[in-house]
């Protein structure tokens, strides 16, 4: 059976679009014929979906679902869904957006809820995503939930975006100051060793040491290059086992500055889907389970499954929370209080608020601390090699005049 995308008019004259499965484009056409549509275009989908696949700026990424939701929380409190989903899909410019949006509109037509019909597109929807969906379908309040999602999304982008634009600089400096290092020792000190084995001196020990460093990094720059990418290439490769992976993230996770700020992110993340969860209705051993396999770090993948174990028991969030030993006291304590007062949803929310914050002001600080410790090396080691030069020219010149 091969995929045909369609465009047909219904019987108020309404353009509907979609894909149908069917052997042949008449076997297509017969069925929305059957379906009371009149067929205005019918193609093959599969030479869209190379398309989609040759570029890979055509894919359906986290930009896309998190722009889609916005403009489909938007959308649905003045519009049906379906007439929402025909909307957006029509006027986005990307193909694999318009592919996905319009299969799930299709989907929604034949009687499909929004989440199985977001399930059926492949990868293009987390499962956190549609597990919201299906909670906000069940309780009626699809569009707060809606809202809350794109929230949530925008918030995350957000995050990615300014860690991005902060690395930019500091990145491209480092760069920088690597390749001025490298250009330095295998073009400049070479050149000016030579003028020094004519003079036949004895060199100063900082010279005979950055001469050294010059005729490895000559020599062996290229085959160590070579190690390097092999040993990337092994290291990658390891990373597959579960045990080595384990005890990898757990390393991660005990680095003084790195491993906390990987605990903070985890945290204000589950404590905002969490919330999210709550207010929908959604069972929180629910949202713990789907939390659990979008989670990259092994430890906090098994604190998470950990947790659903222990609620599992008829044990409480907090207890679960102090039990797992990888959250924040603050996480555990507004929990707590949010368990004593009734008013968990909300202070899980605070909670989230609080770590952000606290993320934002720590990835600030360390970022505007960053530039000037790279400057700081690039010129330090500058320094040495150009006193190491300077060195022999001043004590020849010293004992010419001597």
């Amino acid at each position: 059976m091969a995929a045909f995308d369609y465009a047909a008019l219904d019987g108020r004259g309404r353009t509907r679009t979609g894909v149908v499965s069917a052997s042949s484009a008449r076997e297509a056409r017969e069925q929305l014929e059957k379906r009371r549509l009149l067929p205005v275009r019918i193609a093959p989908a599969a030479a869209r979906e190379r398309d989609d696949r040759r570029s890979p700026f055509e894919r359906f990424t986290g930009k896309d679902v998190t722009l889609v939701t916005r403009q489909l929380a938007t959308l649905v409190t003045a519009a049906p869904l379906e007439e929402a989903l025909r909307t957006i899909g029509g006027q986005a410019e990307k193909p694999a957006v318009r592919r996905v949006l319009m299969a799930t509109h299709a989907l929604v037509l034949e009687g499909f809820r929004l989440s199985d019909a977001m399930a059926r597109q492949g990868n293009a929807f987390p499962p956190l995503y549609r597990a919201m969906v299906a909670a906000g379908e069940s309780s009626g309040a699809l569009p707060d939930i809606l809202e809350r999602l794109a929230d949530l999304l925008e918030r995350e982008q957000q995050v990615r975006a300014r860690l991005f634009t902060a690395l930019i600089y500091p990145a491209a400096l480092a760069l920088t100051a690597i390749a001025v290092v490298i250009a330095l020792m295998t073009f400049v000190v070479p050149k000016v060793v030579e003028q020094f084995d004519s003079m036949g001196r004895e060199l100063p020990a900082l010279t005979r040491v950055v001469i050294a460093i010059s005729e490895f990094m000559a020599g062996w720059g290229l085959p160590l290059l070579a190690l390097l990418a092999v040993a990337a290439v092994v290291f990658r490769q390891m990373l597959k086992r579960p045990a080595f992976r384990l005890r990898f993230d757990a390393l991660v996770l005990r680095t003084p500055l790195l491993g906390r700020l990987i605990r903070d992110v985890h945290a204000a993340r589950m404590a905002r889907t969490l919330s999210i969860m709550v207010n929908s209705g959604l069972p929180i051993m629910e949202g713990l389970m789907i939390t659990a396999r979008t989670v990259h770090n092994r430890v906090l993948r098994e604190a998470t499954d950990a947790m659903v174990a222990s609620i599992r028991e008829g044990g409480s969030l907090s207890s679960a929370m102090k039990r797992a030993g990888v959250f924040p006291p603050t996480l555990i304590y507004m929990t707590t209080s949010g368990e004593n007062s009734g008013r968990l949803a909300p202070m899980l929310e605070r909670a989230a608020d609080y770590l952000e914050r606290e993320f934002n002001t720590f990835t600030s600080a360390a970022m505007s601390l960053l530039e000037p410790v790279i400057i700081v090396l690039l010129g330090g080691v500058v320094a040495v090699i150009v006193l190491s030069i300077l060195l022999p020219i001043l004590q020849f010149n010293s004992l010419a005049l001597g």
